[in-house]
């Protein structure tokens, strides 16, 4: 193959060149945009829009808001028409660990010691310490009371079931209060509790159940989703806000 000619004209000064054959190294292979993919509290969304809506980061237009209160979670999905470019930044509000841990209204049962133990453990969400006490004391020796009230019924040839009920409502109050945060970061909430007992064969075990709970559950949750929703309208009103 016939080499390539060059007139090459060195500048004053210059009394060498070096011509160097072969492929010049790479430069670096350019790489997609990163998606922005955010999850956090429920204000996230919010305090995303607000440092970034005059920053030409996003398009208002181009952007939409889901809102799932069923599930208390607000995503809001950039870049909308772009699969490139598209992100997502999401805000839920979650409930609080130690809540779950009570079981409230969600189907967990208790042995009466496990509950008592846990009372014990817990006695800071009660909003009366006495009651706390009573209420471990009562469960702590409910095995026990069990155990008696059954031999002298057999002797008597009484009703275990119904001797059963009879231990239940004599020995445990209907309810307590609990003063407990419902959700992560909010304050506590004062709720009344009841015990209910679940009998099988010579066994108890006790579930828990708060009708206000659950009451103050959706009026948190509507409320504070309403509040972000407000907010967002003001500092990007051209956002379309979407409840599924």
């Amino acid at each position: 193959m016939e080499k390539e000619k060059f007139n090459i004209t060195l500048a004053d000064g210059i009394t060498e060149i070096v011509i160097r054959e072969g492929q010049a190294s790479k430069l670096i292979d350019p790489k997609p945009p990163v998606k922005t993919n955010l999850t956090g509290t429920i204000g996230v969304p919010l305090e995303y829009i607000k440092k970034r809506v005059h920053t030409g980061q996003f398009t208002q237009e181009l952007s939409h808001l889901l809102v799932d209160r069923e599930n208390i979670t607000l995503t809001l999905v950039i870049s909308e028409n772009d699969e490139y470019t598209r992100g997502t930044v999401t805000g839920k509000l979650e409930y609080n660990p130690k809540f779950i841990e009570f079981g409230i209204n969600n189907g967990k049962t208790w042995t009466p010691t496990e509950l008592g133990m846990f009372f014990k453990m817990n006695r800071t969400f009660f909003s009366d310490l006495s009651e706390n006490m009573k209420l471990v004391n009562s469960l702590m020796n409910f095995a026990a009371t069990v155990n008696s009230k059954i031999e002298r019924s057999a002797n008597e040839k009484g009703d275990k079931t119904d001797n059963f009920f009879q231990i239940v409502n004599s020995n445990l109050p209907e309810s307590f209060l609990l003063n407990i945060p419902i959700f992560k970061g909010m304050k506590p909430e004062t709720i009344e509790v009841e015990t209910f007992a679940k009998i099988d064969g010579r066994s108890v075990c006790f579930i828990l159940l708060s009708p206000g709970a659950n009451q103050t559950l959706e009026e948190i949750r509507n409320s504070v989703i309403d509040e972000q929703l407000s907010h967002i309208a003001i500092v990007a009103p051209e956002i379309a806000i979407i409840e599924s």
